[in-house]
């Protein structure tokens, strides 16, 4: 067999998930941790009630009819969407019969994984020292998404993003170069490292609204003015799957000799595909962080870390993954990713033409209802942004926003009536869950696994809301309701929990960070009206997508006061906030 071949045969492989099967198959005898014996556990309970195998269909051991009730219902739903009408869901996912709670089974789906839920025993490897089948599937990975080294991460993106800071901020007060805009989990990276973060302000696109990434002059002002930082970390695509060319900040890092450090979270499939934007990696960057099971096909933590160059220790990032990372890995996890990436050495390009053109079904059908438009770049990029002087970071020398990611489809009600919030609320009880929303957009993740079948399904929910609109307003009354500010055409509100963006300079003045803990005695609460001009004593990151608005020991703005207060009437939930009402927020005591 030529070198090539057995290159094809490689890639077809899942090493990792092949000796769980071979490890299931073996049927031996375990002595060794998980103590559920490989499900063993509950097979012992669940023989000594009868129907057994119907209960490992249904997950819950009784002799109601409970199984064909939901069948039924099941049946009726679907029979409904073939007819237009429009089934009535429910959010609430707990039985309503709490006498089915007491016989709550595993399904057998979950015993079955329960059979390859091992630890590291003879044969599986280590993944804090692969040598093996974790070795062997995390090459294959590097291969496949042009990495130079590629680790497997069980504690999602947050591990990557907490390791790769761990590296680079090799001292205290390490100073970084970070969007302002970033996921939590950096912000914990940098008070575990103990570092000073300069602040980057990022683009914003004037048709939208919505902050991008840093352009090209503000990282290079940055760069200048710090020329010691250890690095510099973006985030790309945002949320909404908006992005733009890497490639010119990676050369500008590369020549002030400072790594690019990217939180690629949500776009794992990026470069895998002709529609799809190009990777990061591809870019130039030098450490990528993805969620693979964001966007491609892996449960639910796992994720990758890709590296590529000579500007990071490598070394020690395998001792900082370690530390982050849990001692007893779920191998389940694992094999997820080595299925994930099989796919994509198996298939290709091939793998995302389902799911692109369940997308392209919902775009033709939205053609037919003007009344939900699309965001994607506009041409009026080109053009100066409407923001005058008030915010510098805003108005970039090149284009900030001329990638989409097709398979976040980003909607909203053109007619201003319904926010994103209430949107959403619209299509969940019409059985569509999205991914998020805010005050004006809701996001509709599609993916590789996504059908037309599902196009359809949020089509006839949006024709359902629609006509249910026409039932109750007149033309007039949806005329007097729409605003100024309601209007696309008209100069562009920040809407969206993404943003964190200030009027002020687009480079921030050295942010220290730590762990030293805020004393209690030291803080009080007031009301969100009332917050503006105190120091904060927590951190408020609306949920999704997990973008602090402030940070312990900042100082509260007016906007970040006024942005607070709007996104809870719109509805919008907050981590870190120790009033659960989110009527008050804990600040620092003033100073006597």
């Amino acid at each position: 067999m030529n070198e090539h071949n057995k290159s094809v045969l490689g890639k077809k492989k899942a090493p990792l998930y092949e000796a769980l099967l071979a490890y299931r198959d073996s049927k031996q005898r375990s002595f060794h941790v998980p103590g559920h014996k490989n499900g063993q556990v509950y097979y012992q309970w669940m023989n000594q009630s009868e129907g057994t195998e119907d209960a490992l269909q249904k997950g819950i051991v009784d002799h109601t009819e409970t199984g064909d009730i939901l069948g039924r219902e099941q049946r009726r739903q679907e029979e409904n969407i073939k007819e237009g009408e429009q089934t009535v869901f429910s959010a609430d996912y707990s039985l309503k019969d709490t006498d089915q709670s007491r016989h709550v089974v595993p399904v057998r789906a979950y015993l079955d994984m329960m059979e390859m839920d091992v630890t590291e025993i003879t044969g599986t490897d280590d993944l804090h020292h692969p040598e093996g089948v974790i070795k062997e599937a995390q090459d294959l990975a590097a291969d496949c998404f042009g990495a130079e080294e590629s680790f497997f991460l069980v504690g999602g993106s947050t591990a990557g993003n907490l390791s790769l800071l761990l590296t680079i901020c090799d001292e205290p007060g390490s100073i970084v170069l970070v969007q302002r805009n970033v996921h939590k989990s950096v912000i914990h990276g940098l008070m575990l490292a103990g570092a000073r973060a300069v602040f980057l302000e990022p683009w914003v696109d004037p048709e939208s609204g919505l902050a991008v990434m840093p352009s090209i002059e503000t990282v290079q002002a940055a760069v200048q003015r710090y020329p010691e930082a250890k690095g510099v970390f973006v985030t790309l695509p945002n949320y909404y799957g908006m992005g733009a060319d890497l490639t010119p900040i990676a050369e500008v890092c590369h020549e002030a000799g400072m790594p690019l450090l990217v939180d690629e979270a949500h776009g794992a499939h990026y470069g895998q595909h002709p529609e799809l934007p190009v990777s990061a990696l591809s870019c130039g960057a030098d450490g990528v962080v993805q969620s693979t099971h964001k966007m491609l096909a892996a449960f639910t933590m796992g994720a990758m870390l890709h590296i590529q160059g000579p500007r990071l220790n490598r070394s020690l990032l395998r001792q900082r993954l370690a530390m982050v990372q849990s001692s007893s890995p779920s191998y389940p996890v694992m094999a997820s990713l080595d299925l994930s990436r099989r796919l994509l050495h198996v298939h290709g390009a091939d793998a995302f033409t389902a799911g692109l053109a369940a997308v392209k079904a919902l775009k033709r059908g939205l053609a037919e209802l003007p009344r939900f438009q699309l965001l994607q770049p506009a041409d009026s990029l080109q053009q100066e942004p409407a923001y005058g002087n008030k915010n510098p970071a805003a108005v970039p020398g090149r284009q900030g926003y001329t990638a989409q990611d097709p398979f976040k489809v980003v909607i909203y009600d053109d007619t201003g009536v319904l926010s994103g919030y209430g949107l959403q609320q619209q299509l969940e009880a019409c059985g569509c869950v999205p991914e998020m929303s805010d005050e004006r957009y809701v996001v509709l993740l599609f993916s590789l696994g996504s059908t037309l079948q599902d196009a359809e399904h949020v089509l006839q929910a949006l024709r359902h809301i629609n006509v249910a609109y026409k039932l109750e307003h007149s033309l007039e009354s949806t005329a007097s309701v729409r605003t100024a500010s309601q209007t696309q055409t008209d100069t562009p509100i920040y809407v969206s929990t993404w943003n964190n963006i200030e009027d002020c300079e687009r480079l921030s003045e050295p942010v220290a960070f730590s762990l030293q803990p805020i004393i209690e005695r030291d803080t009080i609460g007031v009301p969100i009206e009332d917050c503006a001009g105190y120091r904060s004593a927590e951190m408020v990151i609306p949920y999704p997508p997990g973008i602090p608005l402030v940070y312990p020991g900042e100082q509260i703005s007016s906007k970040v006061a006024e942005r607070i207060k709007v996104l809870r009437e719109a509805g919008a939930k907050f981590q870190g906030m120790s009033d659960h009402t989110y009527q008050k927020i804990k600040v620092m005591k003033p100073e006597s």
